[in-house]
């Protein structure tokens, strides 16, 4: 019993550094589809006592259809605007915990309003731990194809050069997300060091 109030102990400071390094700038998770970035989004929000939004789920309240349905019946052109101006609004307020779609970061105009409106936070991850997670569900408009995780790997190659732009990176392990989660903070709570010995 004592290791575990120790370890809340910890948890809380570190999600009081992190809070701290952060400010009043919100932290956007950026990365390909399974890395996580909603379900360690939420419970970083939770450390850090701050509101979460997931943009595909918001998305999918404001135009009352599922990410999939928009795809079908818009394309993807249609769907990439219709983020972009959702990210931008979401990004006018906070502070905020947002977890972004795989291909948000990847469009130039998003990615600029995520670059001026926050903190960005690369969830990457390795191949094999993505299909390990994306395979299960039948809801990723984008590997509806003949080979799903040749496409995911097409993905992976065209995209990782750009989300390295992200602000930092952390690398999402096939670990518990809570303790995904403590690795953000920290990686966060390590900017305030950095920012100290300048």
């Amino acid at each position: 019993m004592p290791d575990l109030v120790t370890h809340q102990t910890v948890a809380t400071t570190l999600a009081e550094r992190a809070r701290a390094a952060l400010g009043g700038r919100n932290l956007i998770f950026v990365g390909l589809m399974g890395a996580g970035k909603s379900a360690v989004g939420r419970i970083v929000a939770q450390q850090m006592a701050m509101p979460f939004i997931d943009t595909d789920a918001e998305i999918e309240r404001v135009s009352r259809m599922t990410i999939p349905e928009l795809f079908v019946t818009y394309g993807e052109e249609e769907f990439r605007a219709l983020e972009t101006r959702v990210v931008e609004r979401l990004l006018k307020g906070g502070p905020r915990v947002v977890s972004t779609g795989g291909g948000a970061f990847i469009n130039d105009r998003t990615r600029a309003a995520i670059h001026e409106g926050g903190l960005s936070l690369w969830l990457r991850a390795e191949l094999d731990i993505l299909w390990e997670r994306v395979n299960k569900r039948d809801n990723r408009p984008l590997l509806k194809t003949e080979n799903p995780k040749q496409t995911l790997a097409n993905l992976m190659h065209q995209r990782y050069p750009i989300y390295a732009q992200a602000d930092m990176t952390v690398e999402s392990r096939d670990v518990r997300k809570e303790a995904m989660a403590n690795e953000v903070l920290a990686a966060i709570a390590a900017l305030a060091k950095e920012s100290d010995k300048e």
